[in-house]
């Protein structure tokens, strides 16, 4: 009897040390082009494995993530529209944000487009070339916007030619691959979609279309959320090594998107 009670004493420490073992996990939202680059599925396993949390990521435009944020329904953010993430913060939905990579965005379609700078490029599209545009409040789409507001154009007088998608950027470039229209997008998408389809970069100037990327931790105290995964991530997310490890993520031998280095 002896022996048997011990036994069963033995499976339950074991069941019971088994689930303080759980693995935790992570909600990450993020924008559609962090995901669809396949970044996130080159970078993640690393933290997973180093800190033994699943992440979970939901992939939206900016806009979406940010409201998602607001309602507490993540723990990290990483998101690509600087003003809009100052706001979070400034508004208290946020503790903490910082620039950890960068790339740039690029004008891709069915031809290069042969004009420059960027103010001519814009009146070559606005002279009646078929554009799509995503339409969907995203940190691309807000710096599209951005650009015809800056150079003297409003969009709600544009004709025909101008046409909203309301999808993402992979399905916003696969609309324009089918139809054969210009459209504007995060280079790090465009090159993990090169192989499917018939676009070429139309028009590109890093210095002109710097596309910035950030973490922010949500406030925990707004939603009653445990913040030590978020903690751990935002940590991570921001050292060397992973900074490094983002470096070093390439397509067709070009990288996809660089540390970004406070000076």
């Amino acid at each position: 009897m002896k022996k048997f009670l011990s036994f069963v004493l033995m499976i339950v420490l074991v069941i019971t040390f088994s689930s303080c073992k759980k693995e935790e996990t992570l909600l990450v939202v993020t924008t559609t082009s962090l995901d669809n680059s396949g970044l996130l599925a080159y970078i993640l396993p690393e933290f997973e494995k180093e800190c033994n949390c699943k992440v979970k990521v939901v992939a939206l435009g900016t806009g979406a993530a940010l409201e998602l944020g607001k309602e507490g329904e993540a723990d990290i953010l990483l998101v690509h529209d600087l003003v809009r993430e100052l706001k979070f913060i400034e508004d208290g939905y946020g503790t903490e944000r910082k620039t950890i990579m960068y790339n740039d965005f690029i004008f891709i379609g069915p031809e290069k487009i042969e004009v420059s700078p960027i103010e001519n490029v814009l009146a070559f599209l606005a002279s009646g070339n078929d554009f799509y545009s995503r339409g969907d409040l995203s940190g691309t789409h807000s710096r599209e916007t951005e650009l015809w507001l800056e150079f003297g154009y409003d969009i709600s007088t544009f004709g025909d030619w101008y046409n909203e998608t309301g999808q993402g950027m992979g399905s916003t470039i696969s609309m324009a691959n089918i139809q054969q229209y210009y459209t504007f997008t995060d280079r790090g998408t465009y090159l993990s979609m090169i192989d499917d389809i018939d676009l070429v970069i139309a028009y590109e100037n890093t210095d002109e279309l710097i596309n910035l990327y950030g973490a922010i931790k949500i406030n925990d105290n707004l939603h009653n959320r445990d913040t030590k995964n978020a903690d751990l991530f935002y940590e991570w997310i921001t050292k060397e090594e992973t900074q490094n490890l983002i470096d070093s993520y390439k397509k067709y031998d070009e990288q996809l998107f660089y540390s970004y280095k406070e000076e």
